[in-house]
């Protein structure tokens, strides 16, 4: 099995990638996790916060590439005050629910950050 990448975080800030329409701001985060995991390019942590927590809770459709990242070893962290801030903490389902210093960590410990 390939292990992370140890010096890439993705920081995850949207409820989709890009700046366009919702559609394809969906379509397109869809269609990039998928390839991730498809092709063995696993980051060591992607960190979701604002509106990048949606991402991770109940009627994302990318659960299923989220859920199949973490099983392989990519820590999901998800900003427990943006969760909290959209009610959604109940909803979570996939990743850890952690805070700002957890994303802090996983930023410092990176060789490499890319933001979406």
């Amino acid at each position: 099995m390939p292990i992370p990448d140890s010096e890439t975080v993705l920081l995850i800030t949207r409820n989709g990638m890009g700046d366009a329409e919702p559609a394809l701001q969906q379509k397109l985060i869809t269609t990039y996790l998928k390839l991730l995991d498809e092709n063995n390019i696993l980051p060591a942590a992607i960190c979701f916060y604002t509106n990048g927590v949606r991402l991770a809770v109940e009627g994302s459709p990318v659960i299923d590439s989220l859920k199949s990242l973490e099983a392989r070893g990519v820590n999901l962290i998800l900003c427990s005050t943006c969760l909290n801030y959209y009610n959604l903490t109940d909803q979570v389902q996939v990743g850890i629910v952690g805070g700002m210093p957890d994303i802090i960590e996983a930023q410092r410990r990176a060789g490499k950050v890319i933001s979406l």
